[in-house]
């Protein structure tokens, strides 16, 4: 069965000084859903909907699929990469039932309005981009493939580390007696 998400090559040059990367990436095809919405301030809703294997021959912004009030477009390809420092975070996405991929469309730029960020299946990643306010997030099914190559990932990266509670720090009571003392206002000296 041929891959159909065949890995991609590393974007980052080796060199002799910094150890090589050893993260693993492979490209995927994004699906993105442009619908007429009844609202007198946006004309259009984008909405992600979908993840193929990406096709080079295909330009971006291609229009796959039309009907009455939504076209479907073929985003681009984006690039899903899995860094051995956050296995943690891709286990939390596949031990949640649904293994998501988190497409990111940032409105703007030359037509069609908007363009294809990113794609990651980190859900923490996805917390810095929630907060620039405009962005489009959405969670799309992990397709297969991609599930099973993120749970090999994971396999051979994470490390589980055991919890340790922390015990509170006690209170010095002559810190804080010194911390007070030099808080103060001081009176001014008498001489005399």
């Amino acid at each position: 069965m041929p891959n159909e998400f065949p890995p991609t090559a590393s974007t980052t040059s080796a060199s002799t000084a910094s150890p090589p990367d050893r993260a693993e990436r492979r490209g995927v095809g994004v699906v993105v859903e442009r619908r007429r919405v009844d609202n007198p301030w946006i004309e259009a809703r984008w909405q992600p909907v979908m993840l193929i294997p990406a096709d080079p021959t295909l330009p971006d912004w291609s229009v796959l699929a039309e009907g009455p009030d939504w076209t479907r477009h073929y985003a681009g390809t984006a690039e899903i990469a899995l860094f051995p420092t956050e296995a943690e975070n891709y286990k939390h996405n596949l031990d949640g039932g649904s293994p998501s991929a988190y497409v990111i469309l940032r409105p703007g730029g030359p037509a069609p309005g908007v363009r294809l960020l990113a794609v990651t299946v980190d859900p923490g990643e996805i917390d810095a981009h929630a907060e620039a306010g405009d962005d489009v997030i959405e969670a799309l099914p992990l397709p297969i493939p991609l599930v099973l190559w993120m749970d090999g990932f994971v396999a051979r990266h994470f490390v589980e580390r055991p919890f340790h509670k922390r015990k509170r720090d006690r209170a010095d009571p002559e810190a804080l007696a010194r911390h007070r003392r030099t808080g103060l206002p001081q009176e001014p000296a008498q001489h005399g």
